[in-house]
């Protein structure tokens, strides 16, 4: 580790956290329907979709009415990609997907995971990329955040029924915050060297006197809400490694400032909506404290380097490089795929199957912990919403009371449901990785053996079952089992922990507010922001301690003895 490393983590921390106290005050007007700079447009868009803007819905309403939704843009994105060829911005005249592969792309996509187990400069047209691919970055980017802000009012008001409107909460995010964010953002991508063009693949001749085909696309829009929406599907297959994606080190600290600032600024518009803005950066400096850790332990895993390829006297330079682009470096890697694994942003510009072992298991273990540091869009911050209301349970059993959350009493249908969103996607995580080691197929899909093949397979239900789209890179994850096993996983890792959120947000908010007592727990101060990392760890990422063992840890051991995978 160099201080010139030290230093850029704390550009990017400094950065992110501190943008994200104005953004989260924004957010919040935007919830609360105060934002009206676009109020014509607005209407416009109401009218024209027949929506009733001054109607609530309870949580059944709203939980139906985004499954509703996800419903309907799953099956539009099937269609797209298997009618892609007929359909039109097809200049390669691109095939459409094979049933399977489109099957797990369309749940990729409408979950917010984004896993690609495609080329996609080979597989998808620009059309189905414009039209499809990116029209689901935006909208599952706003359904999360949504879903977070109802649960942010059944926390500001007491007995109350409705939750919002969700029709609503989409449209107003995308109109105020997603849209306008992405342009700007694909302008300084654009001024940054990233391509934006409809004209096709550029095919030139070479000094050699041979020829090349050169992909590029309409890539600066997508490549702006891919990162800014956590969504992280690439326009190319080299991801954000690509120079078309992510030309030098500017474009390179803007994605990731993209990437973490929504997750940030959501715990701060929480603050503003209840009133109560120490608790809101009680759960960011929970979040932001997990996010420091992960970085310096991710750079200072690759700044140690491989001792086998030290010892064999090829190690280059200092670190290790392989899997990693020269004009990032390793500190300007590791950030980028801690920052997209700490999100449900699948974005990578460095390959984790060339980490070290303990640089692969930060990555690995960010996900495993429910994404929460600062997590995905609306994910993220109901994920760890979910942890608080664990803490506050086993707070209120250390001292003997009814645990409360913001005058909200915590009885046992929440803390069920809790329990339940906590443990479906570990039961998918564990069950689906050790069925798919059992079969011909599963085995078959590994690039390498022992400890690392575990970690590739556990890394991928990981990935998928948390909504990142991240992989391991050795997982060969084009085969029936995989694509709808792991397509499942998706699915339910999104919708199977959003509904029990929702209906934990309708419990919440019929109840009333309690005045603070004197036997009320703090939950705005240090002790609470501990008790929470604690809680995190301990019962989000300690489960898979044992699977984590046999895998990166298993090999981090073995390298030190001269054993590679």
């Amino acid at each position: 580790m160099t201080l010139a490393g030290t230093l850029y983590i704390a550009l990017v921390l400094a950065l992110v956290l501190g943008t994200a106290f104005p953004l989260g005050a924004w957010l919040a007007r935007v919830f609360d329907g105060r934002a009206r700079l676009l109020a014509p447009v607005e209407r416009g868009i109401y009218a024209l979709c027949g929506i009733d803007p001054d109607r609530q819905m309870g949580w059944r309403g709203y939980a139906l009415a985004l499954l509703a939704l996800g419903l309907i843009h799953f099956l539009l994105l099937y269609a797209i990609l298997r009618l892609q060829y007929w359909l039109p911005f097809n200049p390669e005249h691109i095939p459409g997907m094979p049933p399977g592969l489109a099957f797990n792309t369309a749940a990729s996509f409408t979950t917010n995971t984004n896993w690609q187990a495609y080329t996609p400069e080979s597989q998808i047209s620009d059309g189905a990329q414009m039209f499809g691919l990116a029209v689901h970055m935006f909208i599952s980017a706003a359904a999360g955040i949504a879903a977070a802000a109802a649960l942010m009012r059944a926390f500001a008001a007491g007995r109350v029924a409705g939750l919002g409107n969700v029709y609503v909460d989409i449209v107003r995010v995308t109109l105020y915050f997603l849209l306008p964010v992405s342009v700007i953002a694909a302008a300084l991508l654009l001024a940054g060297g990233v391509p934006m063009t409809m004209a096709g693949f550029a095919h030139v001749h070479t000094l050699a006197g041979g020829t090349q085909t050169i992909a590029r696309g309409p890539v600066a829009l997508q490549e702006a809400i891919k990162e800014l929406g956590t969504n992280g599907g690439g326009f190319f297959n080299a991801n954000s490694a690509h120079p078309f994606e992510n030309p030098n080190a500017w474009t390179n600290l803007l994605e990731i400032w993209l990437i973490l600032v929504t997750g940030f600024a959501l715990p701060i518009a929480f603050g503003h909506m209840i009133g109560r803005k120490r608790d809101g950066v009680a759960l960011f400096a929970a979040m932001a404290v997990i996010l420091g850790v992960a970085l310096f332990a991710s750079y200072a895993a690759e700044a140690a380097n491989n001792p086998i390829l030290v010892h064999a006297g090829v190690a280059a330079a200092p670190g290790n490089m392989v899997g990693k682009e020269v004009r990032f470096g390793i500190v300007q890697s590791t950030s980028f795929n801690v920052a997209a694994t700490a999100t449900s942003c699948g974005a990578v510009n460095s390959f984790l199957d060339s980490y070290t072992p303990l640089g692969g298991l930060v990555s690995l273990f960010l996900m495993q912990l429910g994404e929460v540091a600062p997590g995905g869009v609306g994910s993220g911050f109901y994920g760890m919403i979910l942890f608080t209301l664990l803490a506050v349970f086993v707070a209120g059993l250390m001292v003997g009371r009814t645990p409360e959350y913001l005058g909200k009493r915590i009885e046992s249908h929440e803390v069920k449901l809790t329990v339940l969103a906590v443990l479906i996607q570990t039961a998918f995580i564990l069950l689906g990785t050790g069925g798919a080691l059992l079969t011909k197929s599963g085995l078959g899909s590994l690039a390498a053996a022992g400890p690392h093949g575990l970690t590739e397979m556990l890394y991928g239900w990981t990935s998928a079952t948390e909504n990142n789209g991240s992989a391991f890179a050795g997982l060969a994850a084009n085969t029936p089992l995989l694509n709808y096993g792991l397509g499942i996983a998706m699915l339910a890792g999104r919708f199977a922990v959003m509904i029990p959120v929702l209906a934990i947000g309708g419990s919440l908010a019929a109840k009333p507010i309690l005045p603070r007592s004197a036997g009320s727990f703090p939950t705005d101060g240090l002790l609470f922001v501990s008790l929470l990392i604690g809680v995190v760890v301990i019962m989000g990422g300690l489960q898979f301690m044992p699977a984590d063992t046999l895998g990166p840890l298993a090999e981090h051991t073995l390298m030190q003895s001269g054993k590679l995978f």
